[in-house]
């Protein structure tokens, strides 16, 4: 039996949460987590699986999309359960992300790190999964803060989505349902795991910096010294006119942080001129264009590179918005869900992914969960 469950439903369908039971199968589970399109009636889904599955947790999230059996997908409802006896898990919800305790935060995850290992002493697997609200601006810092609670623990995650509409996002813990909050998962389980990040993007010589931004609401107004927009769309030699997602999916920009870059990427532009990010901007902030290897390969290799030692059984991945609409505008989406559903790769596309203490973009983050060591996989990395 495998040791995690995986089940599909439309959306619209109204027994969703029965099907959901059924093709999940018996349980017991530790964990099961929905990844809800937004085309779903999320308050109804959340009350009919909320006491479904004993005395799991029950977490969920809308989506920009949906990845599941086919790959990339939409209004789908994707599940996920973790076994009893091969997973042990705390969850932990933070709410009103406005007024984060950084002490408290960081002492509860400690907490739940120790009671863990106590009770699987024999057990050297763990991983932290995050699903947070992607439309709270306020991921930076909770990264940050929880990097200090969970110490060697490696962190995944994404932030829940709405489409591309980017109205309303929300979550849910055991039947509560919220925004403008975080749920943070701790497990630690029998088997090897690997927290992995992928992007396919390559920095270029064409730099700029950010000369005007209000920080707080990922703002940018002027970029060397001139309206942000037309200045971005000038380095591209755009018509201004011309910017939209698929622009800014095709045309990232980036920043280095110590020996690597990540991504800033654009989420809309203003009728001011002003581009709206998906993550951190500062002014004095020096951005460069970037450009892309092909995503179909560079996304196979990456892949391929985890199944190097043995294949895992199972990879949950949060991968950003940009890639699907950049798989879109291409025409690879066909080629990127072959890659995805090869590897069996599930989750959901988000407005932004979290790596170790870092919030990105344009990336696909994930946890790779391996078949038991044997003499033959006996390097699997864990």
């Amino acid at each position: 039996m495998e040791v995690i469950a995986v089940a599909q439903v439309h959306c619209g369908d109204l027994d969703s949460a029965d099907q959901i039971a059924r093709q999940l199968g018996s349980g017991p589970f530790e964990l099961v987590c929905l990844f809800v399109s937004p085309e779903a009636d999320f308050d109804a889904l959340v009350t009919a699986t909320s006491l479904r599955f004993g005395d799991a947790d029950v977490l969920a999230c809308t989506t920009a999309g949906e990845i599941g059996r086919a790959g990339y997908e939409e209004e789908q409802i994707i599940a996920i359960a973790f076994r009893s006896g091969h997973f042990k898990i705390l969850t932990y919800a933070i709410e009103d992300l406005d007024q984060i305790e950084e002490q408290t935060v960081a002492g509860t995850l400690i907490e739940a790190r120790l009671a863990l290992a106590q009770k699987t002493s024999d057990w050297t697997s763990e991983f932290a999964f995050l699903m947070v609200d992607g439309l709270s601006l306020r991921e930076e810092q909770l990264t940050a803060f929880l990097s200090a609670g969970l110490g060697p623990t490696p962190l995944f995650g994404g932030s829940s989505g709405d489409g591309a509409r980017f109205g309303q996002t929300w979550l849910a813990r055991n039947g509560v349902i919220m925004k403008n909050a975080a749920i943070v998962v701790v497990a630690r389980c029998d088997r090897p795991v690997r927290v992995f990040s992928l992007d396919h993007l390559v920095p270029t010589e064409r730099r700029m910096v950010v000369t005007s931004a209000t920080p707080e609401d990922r703002v940018v107004h002027e970029i060397n010294a001139e309206p942000a927009a037309l200045e971005y769309a000038r380095l591209l030699e755009l018509d201004p006119n011309q910017l939209d997602q698929f622009t800014f999916a095709e045309h990232p920009v980036v920043v280095r942080l110590g020996d690597a870059h990540h991504v800033r990427a654009i989420q809309q532009v203003k009728e001011n001129h002003d581009l709206v990010f998906f993550s951190a901007i500062n002014e004095g902030m020096v951005l460069t264009l970037a450009t892309h290897d092909d995503i179909v390969a560079h996304l196979d290799r990456g892949l391929g590179q985890l199944a190097k030692h043995g294949t895992p059984e199972i990879i949950l991945g949060c991968d950003c918005i940009l890639r699907r609409i950049e798989a879109g505008r291409i025409q690879k989406t066909r080629a990127v869900s072959e890659v995805l559903q090869a590897h069996n790769v599930v989750g959901f596309s988000t407005y932004g992914e979290q790596i170790g203490g870092l919030h990105v973009n344009q990336t696909l983050t994930g946890v790779a969960i391996y078949p038991p060591l044997t003499d033959e996989t006996a390097d699997v990395p864990d």
